[in-house]
């Protein structure tokens, strides 16, 4: 029996930077599950195990998440915060994606404790490097 991959949730409203990371996770042959959802109301559900997120079989807790700031519903800076006030998900590293350069913004995401901050495009390395780097083994 195949033992079970570790899963890291994509929090990505934009298909492009979904097939970016995607790319990035082949190209580095990270041996991850990636699950998408396509906004932060959609990561609190699945976060949550509500549905249509209830199975844990098939929606298993994530070892990190990576979240699009600017999306529908809520945010990424509104799931983070969210995150960091759930016992059971306060712990998950979190990398914040987002096309602002802003120091603003990046020292608002460390603030809530997220682990990285990346400016999109990135680059498939600097992915890699951001995944390799929490050494989730």
């Amino acid at each position: 029996m195949r033992a079970e991959r570790r899963t890291i949730l994509l929090v990505e409203n934009n298909p492009a930077a979904v097939v970016m990371v995607e790319r990035a996770f082949r190209q580095g042959q990270l041996d991850f599950a990636l699950k998408v959802v396509l906004d932060g109301r959609e990561a609190l559900l699945y976060l949550g195990g509500e549905p249509p997120y209830t199975d844990r079989e098939s929606y298993p807790l994530p070892v990190m998440v990576i979240s699009n700031i600017q999306m529908p519903h809520v945010s990424g800076f509104e799931l983070l915060t969210w995150m960091r006030r759930q016992d059971h998900l306060k712990d998950i590293p979190v990398v914040m994606l987002s096309s602002s350069a802003l120091e603003s913004d990046s020292d608002q995401a460390y603030a809530l404790g997220a682990f990285s901050y990346l400016i999109k495009p990135i680059g498939t390395e600097s992915l890699i490097n951001v995944v390799q780097s929490l050494n989730l083994s």
